[in-house]
């Protein structure tokens, strides 16, 4: 165990495994005593070869992605993917896109630089607490682009939205592998590492291979999506460190029981969460009950002025990361695949003293 840690609520970069956290402080050291620290070795070398391939294997075991797919690792988060998506993938069709909130709102507005955008469905109306139920695809569609989970207004899809044949592309940036994931109904998936599956730095992409048909020539050689499959993510240096922690990552989860365990811990803390929520009128829910995220749980409280006082004492007694996004505020505890139960018991425990000190 490591001392003197507090509960990370953060919801990006976030809490990982302290198992993780001391085999890299190790290695950053001497890796696996081959004389280099791992941010020293050469991307080209024996040893990140052998890191980088077994990441890749690792992820297609706990996914079980079959060799239709490629997965590769990039740089610059969900943001850049907002353009690689629409540069590669348009092809003087339709972008169609289901409008959850901010980060989606991005999606959309990139793609529109790029070519023809439809707002399939959208969930503006009610203020983004809910997940929209009916899709209504363009003709000519290119894809159907979702955000899986919205950290901001914490909501969540609970299924995959229906796009037919039609390919599927989803943001999978804050709730990547918080779950068992059915890779074959998508074409394709991306998500930044800094939430779910390790530090900041690195993004991963998983498409399907024959979507790479589509892509222009001559686009900018790091925004085609061909650069990375064809050299292995290796055309240029990679983010060898937050890939080798991503990897490390996917080896605890795996060890842990693997993805059904995964969801099963992940349900258990919201559920203990929601719980804690809905026992009164002290605090109140943002989401709709049916759209309720298990990666970010978003809350209010009768004021800004208690929201405020909330947020102190909760520092004081060792939570860190809950205050909700600046663009909406109140509070959010982001319990991703890495954090502990006993951080949401405990939280839990803080919320019933504080309504009981403040109702």
């Amino acid at each position: 165990m490591i001392e003197n840690r507090i509960f990370n609520f953060s919801a990006g970069p976030a809490v990982l495994p302290e198992d993780v956290l001391l085999q890299v402080r190790d290695n950053l050291l001497n890796y696996k005593n081959c004389g280099l620290g791992m941010m020293e070795m050469s991307h080209r070398g024996k040893e990140f070869t052998e890191i980088i391939q077994d990441t890749e294997a690792t992820l297609r075991k706990l996914l079980s992605i079959s060799d239709d797919y490629a997965v590769i690792f990039t740089t610059g988060g969900a943001t850049n993917q907002f353009s690689m998506v629409a540069m590669n993938l348009l092809g003087g069709a339709t972008g169609n896109y289901i409008n959850t909130g901010v980060w989606s709102k991005k999606a959309i507005a990139e793609a529109k630089k790029f070519g023809e955008v439809h707002v399939a469905a959208s969930s503006e109306g009610d203020s983004f607490s809910s997940i929209p139920t009916n899709i209504d695809l363009s003709n000519n569609a290119a894809y159907l682009h979702f955000t899986s989970n919205n950290t901001i207004f914490g909501t969540q899809f609970s299924a995959e939205p229906q796009a037919g044949s039609t390919p599927l592309i989803c943001d999978a940036s804050s709730d990547f592998l918080h779950k068992p994931l059915d890779v074959s109904k998508y074409g394709l998936i991306y998500a930044g590492a800094q939430k779910n599956l390790g530090p900041s730095g690195v993004t991963l992409v998983v498409i399907r291979k024959d979507l790479l048909e589509r892509i222009p020539e001559n686009l900018p050689i790091m925004m085609d999506y061909r650069t990375y499959v064809d050299g292995e993510s290796l055309y240029n240096t990679p983010p060898t460190l937050p890939i080798y922690v991503v990897g490390e990552v996917l080896k605890w989860i795996d060890a842990q029981g693997g993805l059904v365990e995964m969801e099963k811990r992940n349900r258990n803390k919201a559920a203990v969460l929601y719980q804690a929520i809905d026992a009164g009128d002290f605090y109140r829910g943002t989401a709709q009950k049916g759209s309720r995220s298990v990666m970010n749980v978003t809350f209010r409280l009768a004021s800004e002025n208690l929201e405020s006082l909330f947020l102190e004492k909760a520092k004081a007694a060792g939570f860190s990361g809950l205050k909700g996004h600046r663009s909406v505020g109140g509070i959010r505890a982001s319990v991703y695949n890495a954090f502990p139960s006993q951080g949401v018991d405990a939280l839990v425990e803080f919320m019933k003293e504080f309504e009981s000190s403040n109702g």
